[in-house]
């Protein structure tokens, strides 16, 4: 009874639900772009003509800032600390989210798409970070699987606020959301393992490290490059849906909302499940095999749905949502894989990277599209992604079990 009450003690400790929540709110604003994307674009003045070109341009502006607060706020969460993290990215994309509700040109939407995602890069990777550096090493895979579940699920409110609410008022209730974060972030303590070393001469937070040794850079790529059939099926499959169900001469009216809703909804069930089987077979590599698999599976099939109704194409667009859904174990992984003093840096980053990789799989893309049509486009990029991926999980490092106390020197 008390190992129990033990497990539920600290898979359910505050740096768990105070992760989750901000995970929750993370989502939420990273996808309600995708959500509101047409409508926004037409109240503000765009030419039907011209809204898949401006979205893309927009998505990439929000992604291009999540590559540079990934590498900004991981930084500073090993010089000065992950909680200084946890209040400094919430802030900034809760006021960015707001301002958003006021835009009236596509150069407006820009600035602050760009300001979202400079805020939106730290929450993931130092409420990781704080969880896999407070839980027992037997159980801290559990503590990330609750996390991104709990999550994902912010996608399916963004979903039904959008379907209530003008888009404006849905970006206000976002950043509302947020603020609102800030007050149960109050109680949050620092990580024991970084108060262990702050006050230390070890180097923390060098950004350099990462690609002046040869050992750690090729590490850090291969963890990163797992991760690609993830952003390659959320940001071209499912984000660009409608375009795809047109070319499929899909039967029935599809839109990126409820697409968006279904694949979150399979992504949550699949960050519970990836998460649940690593801790049951006590393997994080296993796990990244078998996903990578459905995944395969997931995006050939997605180009064969030629002709189905509506509710089918939502159904399989669940499905990618569960094939890709190793989320959890990828960001679980990053972290494992480096010491204390780069470790906010490396879970920081590494999902912004894969999150910033949006913009040149865009690029190719789109580049494609022109010469041979939107659907083979998508194939080609979906298949490099798949085989860019299964060469980086070859060489991956199993890190179940690890003791993550330790500095990289």
């Amino acid at each position: 009874m008390n190992a129990r009450a033990g497990f539920s003690r600290d898979i359910f400790s505050v740096p768990v639900i105070v992760a989750a929540l901000g995970y929750f709110v993370d989502i939420y604003d990273l996808i309600l772009f995708g959500i509101v994307r047409v409508q926004s674009l037409k109240a503000i003045g765009v030419e039907a003509s011209e809204i898949l070109n401006k979205g893309i341009f927009l998505f990439n502006m929000q992604m291009a800032g999540m590559l540079l607060g990934g590498f900004l706020w991981g930084i500073i969460g090993d010089k000065q600390g992950r909680v200084k993290i946890l209040f400094g990215s919430i802030f900034l994309y809760s006021a960015a989210n707001i301002a958003n509700a006021y835009v009236s040109s596509t150069g407006g939407y820009a600035l602050w798409r760009f300001i979202a995602g400079v805020g939106l890069a730290g929450e993931l990777g130092a409420g990781v970070t704080l969880v896999l550096e407070n839980l027992p090493k037997g159980v801290r895979g559990y503590g990330t699987m609750i996390v991104a579940t709990v999550g994902v699920l912010g996608a399916i409110l963004a979903n039904e606020i959008a379907k209530t609410f003008d888009w404006r008022m849905a970006y206000l209730i976002g950043g509302g959301l947020g603020m609102a974060l800030l007050i149960l972030r109050i109680g949050v303590c620092e990580s024991g393992m970084y108060k262990q070393i702050a006050s230390s001469n070890v180097s923390k937070g060098n950004l350099l490290m990462l690609f002046t040794s040869k050992r750690c850079f090729f590490k850090y790529m291969k963890t990163i490059l797992i991760g690609l059939p993830i952003w390659f099926s959320v940001g071209i499959l499912i984000i660009l849906s409608p375009e795809f169900a047109g070319a499929m001469s899909i039967s029935g009216t599809v839109n990126a909302g409820e697409a968006l809703m279904f694949c979150y909804m399979g992504l949550a069930f699949g960050d519970f499940g990836s998460g649940f089987l690593s801790q049951y077979l006590r393997s994080r590599r296993k796990v990244v095999l078998l996903f990578l698999i459905l995944s395969s599976a997931a995006v050939g099939g997605f180009f064969m749905l030629g002709g189905v109704s509506s509710a089918v194409f939502y159904t399989f667009c669940g499905f990618i949502g569960f094939a890709v859904g190793y989320w959890a174990i990828f960001i679980t992984i990053a972290a494992e894989q480096f010491g204390t003093n780069i470790r906010a840096t490396v879970a920081s980053t590494v999902p912004n990277i894969i999150r910033g990789m949006v913009i040149p799989i865009t690029a190719v893309f789109q580049f494609a599209r022109e010469y041979i049509g939107i659907l083979k486009a998508g194939a080609a990029v979906g298949i490099l992604c798949m085989a860019i991926a299964f060469y980086a999980y070859y060489h991956l490092e199993e890190t179940f079990g690890k003791d993550l106390d330790y500095v990289e020197l």
